[in-house]
């Protein structure tokens, strides 16, 4: 784990802005567009299934989801966009993966994307820093969706801070004996609903073509050993249509 060198901007919206974050991974991820996304510990089917739809959509346009990798819609929200096109903010030090039961999920953010914390290593969470943590997580992000919460419930207070912060909140539309939060948030006038997840993803841009495995797989110049065991004849295709070159027993994309 590794101190940021400069505070994000965006912690400036909080309400006392943070002396020093730690972080393990890809830090560059920070200059990225970005969107907060938090609910439930223990969500429905149907937030489950929506949630990771969300996430998903809005990778896809090369948004970064920032969250708290918690159970519930934090670590679907996580594992919907990708460990490569996530914040994850934690209320520990990094050295702690907590909790235990996300500990894979929390690796492969480390792995391909960025995990936070204002904490040094061997702080323990306690009560207060689920709050601050819970603070930075909107702070980060443009808007802040709460994909499923009830009444006094730790989702409100992130919606609390957005509030503050004067961020647009967006919950997922529920039925009248469920997430009593949001519905009151719709209720209230607090929060809009998203009603269509392509139409909504679709204000932060088009979403971009899935990338080709075999081009992914080019891209990292491997050896024509390991190319033709993986690809067989597509390597030689690809080299008649003048996309690689084969140099010295490395594959080369042009």
């Amino acid at each position: 784990m590794r101190l940021l060198e400069s505070i994000p901007k965006e912690c400036e919206l909080m309400a006392q802005l943070p002396k020093a974050l730690w972080y393990i991974g890809n830090s560059r991820l920070l200059k990225r567009r970005k969107v907060s996304i938090v609910g439930t510990r223990r969500p429905l089917a149907y937030t489950k299934d929506f949630t990771y739809k969300l996430a998903r959509a809005l990778a896809k346009r090369g948004v970064v989801v920032v969250s708290g990798a918690a159970m519930g819609v934090d670590a679907i929200a996580h594992q919907g966009a990708g460990a490569e096109n996530t914040i994850a903010v934690m209320a520990n030090g990094l050295d702690i993966r907590y909790p235990v039961v996300n500990k894979n999920l929390i690796i492969d953010i480390e792995k391909k994307g960025l995990t936070l914390s204002f904490y040094e290593a061997g702080f323990h969470a306690r009560p207060w820093s689920f709050v601050a943590r819970n603070e930075l997580v909107v702070a980060l992000g443009e808007v802040l969706i709460v994909t499923e919460g009830e009444l006094n419930s730790g989702s409100m207070r992130s919606v609390e801070f957005a509030l503050k912060m004067g961020k647009e909140i967006f919950v997922l539309p529920h039925r009248l004996s469920d997430s009593s939060g949001t519905n009151s948030l719709i209720r209230d006038g607090k929060a809009k609903v998203i009603y269509d997840i392509e139409e909504f993803a679709n204000r932060f841009g088009a979403a971009k073509q899935e990338e080709d495995p075999f081009i992914e797989f080019l891209e990292t110049s491997p050896t024509l050993e390991a190319a033709l065991s993986k690809y067989g004849e597509r390597v030689y295709e690809a080299e008649l249509e003048g996309l690689i070159i084969i140099k010295d027993g490395i594959v080369q994309l042009l």
